[in-house]
């Protein structure tokens, strides 16, 4: 069988240079002027002098028909990140854990879905290399009296380290998640591939004929969502089903070559690192609009209540997170408002009584409310932000 196309994501072209803070502000500004992205501002490149009332009030015009935004927790309540200063994203929950799946899903209703990856590394050792007895040893286990193997993380620096956390969980199944997980939320199912190795296409459909096994076994109507940095894989478990949606996700290379891999293969939506979204926010209008695709972000910025908020404005769909709780009480505060706004106008006069003012009331307090000088301030913040 031959090899397929896919290269290691070290053999991809160096990204292009960030583009400048001014004129990311300025697309910025577009889009929550008007709710989508029409391209770069007119002008010298600088954002304009300030945003005005009517950019605020746009902004809210467009979120209140927008659809919820959606909250998924990263690896369960939120990626373990070891080395962070802030010991709320070192996490307080073993990560990709039933523990952490159930406390993801009853931190917040505004949770609708938890990522997990099914496949990893463990130490040294590939997945792939491990059978599933080896693969269950590691970490700690269900039976008090038997002791795993220790866990250890090895950071981007080359540094490696214990992984230790508050809260401890066994390491789980497809199938156990599935079992084990309640039944409220959607699962982001990412189908992670090991970068130094190739795969024929033999392999790959080995491999994805697994994974869909335990899904169409165990699913039933939980919410399921595909999603893989590795184009062939995306499009294989694409041409293997059609029940549920499958997304790229553009790592590996551009958002543009990803648009076109989604259109080429069928597939229905983008997952992006944030920091790429906002660096080109003129890209969001040809992934919704010209091409229909839903459009989901990752990465660290997404535990900034501000730049989710832009975000909703901008027309993102939904964002993976590991302030699970946090960003879950942003994102249904502002969106409990601009509901409650709307229904308000629908009335005829936009006044609000009884239950839906105490709810707007209550909301208000955790909504990111901007001047119109802190809206020009954030958008020119976030470029910041994203250098």
């Amino acid at each position: 069988m031959a090899q397929l196309k896919a290269a290691r994501a070290t053999d991809v072209p160096p990204a292009m240079p960030d583009p400048d803070p001014d004129v990311v502000a300025a697309d910025l500004g577009a889009c929550v002027r008007h709710g989508r992205v029409d391209g770069l501002a007119a002008g010298s490149g600088r954002a304009e002098a300030t945003a005005t009332a009517t950019t605020t009030a746009a902004a809210a015009d467009q979120g209140r028909r927008r659809p919820p935004l959606v909250v998924v927790g990263h690896r369960g309540k939120g990626m373990n990140a070891l080395a962070s200063p802030d010991p709320r994203l070192r996490g307080d929950i073993r990560e990709n854990t039933l523990r952490a799946f159930n406390a993801a899903a009853a931190s917040h209703p505004a949770v609708a879905y938890v990522e997990f990856d099914v496949q990893g590394q463990v130490s040294a050792k590939r997945v792939t290399e491990l059978n599933l007895d080896e693969f269950l040893s590691y970490g700690p286990q269900r039976d008090q009296g038997k002791a795993g193997k220790p866990l250890l993380r090895k950071l981007k620096d080359g540094r490696i380290l214990k992984w230790d956390v508050q809260s401890e969980d066994a390491l789980c199944t497809l199938r156990e998640v599935f079992e084990g997980v309640h039944r409220r939320v959607g699962f982001n199912v990412e189908l992670k591939f090991d970068d130094d190795l190739f795969y024929t296409e033999e392999r790959l459909t080995c491999i994805l004929k697994s994974v869909l096994k335990v899904v169409f076994e165990h699913a039933n109507d939980r919410p399921i969502i595909f999603s893989s940095f590795q184009p062939d894989a995306a499009q294989l478990i694409r041409k293997l089903q059609d029940k549920y949606p499958v997304y790229a996700d553009p790592r590996r290379n551009s958002l543009e070559e990803a648009v076109k891999l989604c259109v080429a293969g069928g597939l229905q939506g983008i997952v992006s690192e944030v920091r790429a979204i906002l660096r080109q926010p003129s890209a969001v209008a040809k992934i919704k609009e010209a091409n229909k695709l839903s459009l989901m972000t990752y990465g660290q910025l997404n535990n900034v209540a501000e730049v989710v908020y832009v975000q909703h404005l901008m027309g993102v769909d939904g964002v993976i997170v590991d302030l699970v709780q946090e960003i879950a009480e942003a994102v249904s505060a502002f969106t409990v408002v601009t509901a409650v706004q709307a229904s308000g106008s629908q009335d005829g006069g936009g006044i609000v009584v009884g239950e839906r003012m105490e709810t707007a009331a209550v909301a208000v307090a955790g909504t990111p409310s901007f001047s119109p000088r802190e809206v020009s301030f954030l958008l020119r913040l976030i470029p910041e932000l994203v250098q």
